[in-house]
């Protein structure tokens, strides 16, 4: 490789953390000569691709972000005015430099391990505040994944609580209100189809609604722009014993009645205009609030406030018997991944602006809409709403007003009957409003003569309307209203939580590698991130470039014939992927096909979906390597030849081990007429070395948050595509802005291209690893797992292997045998291993009782010998339990982890020293993460659930003020 090939290749160094004499090492440890042998005893020869995909050569970071600046241009930078739940906000600096930027803030996981989370939990704990205030409902979650997902999930937790017997639907009725934005109704038919749902459209003001009616859904104010007095309407349907979800703006909230005091059951919306950029459909934050009464089945996550060992204040996720992996097929949702990233970064929108900034914005985007409407009146236009916030729906002869708009870089909303839609928001200012009546003046050739800078300041909807309510009173909403405060806030935060800017997080099936600075980069550059997803084609040819592109890149690898982006999480992924096989079905006169095998040992979020998809969940064996009981599965395909649609399978297989039988397992899928579903979730161990498509699949989903190096935002955002073989292709999602004359299948996420701006990441690391570099990735990846299984299973048993001893990219740390011979269990490793600086593994999945190791390709040999021997001496304390020579009950494992101020007390009682505790080896001197509370008593939190933020007087008793 000469100097300039050098160059082009860079990036893989960069990324990838074993250099060539670690490698070297790494592989004598592992008992191999070359990587090529370990992926060989690792991967079965039938299954190995033998030539290189047809990806282009790796490209260096420079290279990269100049030639993404040339398609960036190709955007074009539009005013946008179409409103339709997307509009342009102003992301303070402050907010934009230090969390969205931060790797701090966007390297973090879920906060399953609390300890070392507290700070993402408490600005979710804000978010969840801030939301319940303004809609005026007493629980909120930490996020949804956007406004139709959140609709969505509304409709089948209210369906849910009228219906206790799914089987007989007595109450399957769900009304629509017609003036709902359009992709939130595209969503719920898609939603509402497999459940059962009988959706009925049409006006709020003139339906009869009856005991058959579980729910119905409002928009608040509406995609008119009207804002319309629900209160008769939600008296009467609950009347009838029918709930209501109120779709809102939170902005608009700041001057409206509040859902919760206009007798609403449910609020849901998008955060976005809080500070979120467009970012061409997402990520956003959907918000969803209730009444307490759904406490239990509210779905996604809820931060609730609970105590510690020491008895400190502290914050957990609640409630996580929900969870899917626990529930399985009966679980109350299959989401798994939220907006976390996104829903801290509007809750930090807030507190920089409270309540009185918050107001104000609001204030001025309405009283500029005045301005607006009275400048187009006196033009001789009707603006037909009678009350409005920021949007002004006009009619009138305007054919030229359309290629007037666009000559002077204007977007509108042109609705179906001719109207025009105009929505103002936060960037908008008064010479814009002049600009925009200039655009009508040529249009309609009128000329409006008092075209001054004066506006008035009266509200134009309903005096009954007008909130009176106060919200936003907690003092975190009232301080930090400086730069100074905003930044040491956010830096207070950020420092309770363990990221990748601090050590690797070795999570199994989570995939947490390198996020790349050049990758993400460009997600901020407004090209990108000011873009309306219903922007005409012509403006957004670059984004259409870049997408185009990774779909053909994602296609390629995984052997398929389709890819689609829309799934914005991998739990859609695999729902899209279900109703891509259900319609398959149903096209072949096969509707009938409705039974899904799935492994016991299979992610919680499959059966979860397979249930949502409407299909019936038979759970198949596993034997006792680990593998799928194959006579087993051939047993129960045969049984339901009739009725079989698909097979769900993760490979390589949760245990961490490509099993040879992969191909008998899908040829006897094919066989009984299913179609095989791969959950990709394990993607990492197969790119470039073989494929789904060549194991026999017929479709897949792909996290890019795992593979395809999108960070994981601290629990969000996710992107979770779906690629499928050319029979499925007619079925991929449609939307309700694109040509959908291909398919009948409606959207699976409120954008066309669900998380558009974050899909510049995956496209970034394909582009700048090349061919080469995505193959050596798996190679490390494969690698790094196997060294550090080496070096472990002297001390632990692992639990699954394939046939030649070697693992996948992850492995299987069994610890079941110290419960029984010193009471340790493995979250008792979990937690101690936050003392030594490290975020654990996957903790009792797939197997309770165990932590699951995934390393990923990025980390080097120093950084996995680190945690080699941080596991390793924590064998030796386990051992010292065992031999009698520390305490059974008072030792370093039960009370890990060990918190500053518990080590910097006066007195020190333990049987071990200080020292021991905090500082176990001689690397965690050098770079002490501290846990910022001991462990989180979990049923404390969830016997006395709180999920907002609670008086000033418990943060004082706390000694936090």
């Amino acid at each position: 490789m000469n100097l300039f090939e050098k160059q082009q290749n860079e990036f893989s160094g960069r990324h990838i953390g074993p250099n060539k004499e670690e490698t070297t090492e790494m592989l004598s440890t592992i008992g191999v000569s070359s990587l090529e042998e370990l992926i060989s005893k690792t991967i079965p020869d039938g299954i190995r691709i033998k030539s290189d995909l047809d990806i282009p050569p790796a490209i260096s970071e420079y290279e990269y972000l100049g030639g993404l600046k040339k398609i960036a241009s190709k955007n074009k930078l539009f005013k946008s005015y179409i409103g339709q739940g997307y509009y342009d906000t102003i992301t303070p600096s402050v907010i934009l430099r230090n969390v969205f930027e931060n790797p701090g803030w966007y390297t973090a996981y879920t906060p399953y391990q609390a300890e070392i989370a507290q700070g993402r939990l408490e600005s979710l704990l804000n978010y969840q505040t801030m939301v319940s205030d303004l809609t005026a409902l007493p629980i909120a979650n930490a996020s949804l994944l956007d406004e139709g997902t959140a609709a969505a999930e509304a409709m089948a937790m209210l369906l849910n609580h009228k219906n206790r017997n799914h089987d007989h639907l007595t109450a399957p009725k769900f009304f629509v209100d017609e003036n709902i934005f359009s992709q939130t109704k595209d969503v719920l038919i898609t939603r509402a189809t497999p459940i059962g749902v009988e959706l009925v459209f049409g006006a709020f003001d003139s339906v009869t609604l009856d005991e058959s009616y579980f729910g119905a859904i409002v928009q608040y104010p509406n995609a008119d722009g009207e804002i319309e007095d629900y209160r008769d309407f939600i008296t009467n349907a609950h009347a009838v014993n029918a709930l209501v979800v109120m779709a809102t703006d939170l902005l608009a909230l700041t001057l409206l009645t509040p859902p919760g005091e206009l007798g609403a059951d449910v609020a849901i919306g998008s955060s976005q205009r809080l500070g979120v950029p467009m970012g061409f459909g997402g990520p956003h934050a959907a918000f969803f609030a209730t009444k307490d009464e759904f406490k239990r089945t509210i779905p996604g996550r809820i931060i609730g406030v609970s105590i510690d060992a020491q008895g400190n204040r502290c914050l957990r996720m609640a409630l996580q018997t929900r969870e899917q992996h626990i529930r399985r097929e009966k679980a109350t949702s299959n989401i798994c991944t939220a907006q976390a990233l996104l829903s801290n970064m509007a809750a930090m929108y807030v507190i920089y602006h409270g309540a009185p900034g918050l107001k104000n914005i609001g204030k001025r985007i309405h009283f500029l809409t005045n301005k607006l409407a009275e400048a187009l009146a006196s033009l001789g236009l009707a603006q037909l709403n009678e009350g409005y916030f920021d949007t002004l729906k006009i009619s009138g002869q305007l054919a030229p007003l359309r290629n007037e708009a666009e000559a002077q870089e204007m977007n509108f909303h042109y609705f179906e009957d001719g109207a025009v839609g105009i929505s103002l928001d936060e960037t908008t200012t008064i010479n814009d409003v002049l600009a925009i009546i200039r655009v009508f003046e040529t249009a309609t050739q009128k000329t409006f003569k008092e075209a001054g800078a004066d506006v008035a300041t009266n509200y134009q909807f309903a005096e009954s309307l007008k909130r009176t309510s106060s919200y936003l009173l907690h003092p975190v909403f009232n301080t930090h209203h400086s730069e100074s405060e905003m930044m040491r806030y956010i830096k207070f935060l950020e420092n309770k939580d363990l990221s990748l800017n601090t050590s690797m997080i070795s999570l199994g099936s989570c995939t947490m590698k390198l996020n790349a600075a050049s990758e993400l980069i460009p997600v901020s550059w407004p090209e990108f991130s000011k873009l309306h997803p219903f922007a005409p084609a012509n403006q957004t040819e670059g984004y259409l470039q870049i997408i185009h592109e990774l779909e053909n890149f994602l296609s390629t690898i995984t052997g398929f014939a389709g890819t689609s982006l829309q799934p914005n999480s991998g739990a859609q992924g695999e729902y899209a992927g279900l109703l891509t096989i259900r319609a398959y079905h149903e096209s072949r006169g096969e509707a009938h096909r409705n039974v899904v095998l799935i492994p016991i040992s299979a992610h919680g979020t499959n059966p979860a979906s397979a249930v949502m998809a409407g299909m019936k969940v038979v759970v198949t064996k596993c034997d006792e390597a680990g593998n799928i009981d194959v006579t087993d599965l051939k047993e129960k395909a045969a049984a339901h030849k009739d009725d079989l649609a698909a097979l769900m399978v993760t490979y390589p297989s949760t245990h961490g081990v490509f099993e040879e039988s992969i191909r008998e397992i899908c040829d006897t899928i094919h066989q009984y007429g299913g179609q095989v579903y791969m959950d990709g979730a394990n993607m990492n161990a197969q790119v470039g070395l073989t494929s789904p498509g060549m194991i026999g699949a017929d479709v897949c989903h792909l996290n890019l948050h795992k593979t395809f190096a999108i960070p994981h935002g601290g629990g969000g955002p996710g992107v979770g595509p779906i690629c499928v073989a050319k029979q499925l292709v007619p079925f991929l999602p449609g939307h309700v802005s694109l040509d959908n004359a291909a398919t009948n299948t409606h959207a699976i996420s409120a954008a066309a291209f669900g998380s558009a701006s974050i899909l510049l990441i995956s496209y970034g690391y394909i582009k700048m690893l090349g061919v080469n570099g995505i193959r050596n990735a798996t190679e490390y990846a494969i690698m790094n797992a196997n060294y550090m299984k080496a070096r472990l299973e002297k001390f632990y048993k692992i639990l699954y292997t394939g046939k030649n001893g070697t693992a996948a990219h992850e492995f299987i740390v069994d610890l079941r045998p110290f419960k029984t011979s010193t009471g340790v269990e493995a979250e008792d490793v979990a937690k101690r291993l936050m003392d030594y600086g490290f975020h654990a593994p996957t903790l009792s999945f797939p197997v309770a009782g165990t932590l699951m190791i995934e390393p990923t390709e990025s980390e080097d040999k120093a950084e996995l010998d680190r945690f080699c021997d941080a596991m390793i001496a924590i064998y030796h304390e386990i051992k010292a339990i065992e031999d009698g020579s520390a305490d059974k009950k008072d030792n370093t494992m039960k009370n890990a982890p060990h918190t500053l101020s518990l080590i910097c007390a006066d007195e020190w009682s333990k049987p071990y020293s200080r020292q021991q505790a905090a500082f176990p080896l001689p690397y965690v001197k050098e770079n002490k993460f501290w846990p910022a509370v001991s462990r989180v008593n979990n049923t404390h939190g969830d016997r006395n659930l709180i999920c907002t933020c609670e008086p000033i007087e418990s943060y004082m008793e706390a000694g936090m003020v």
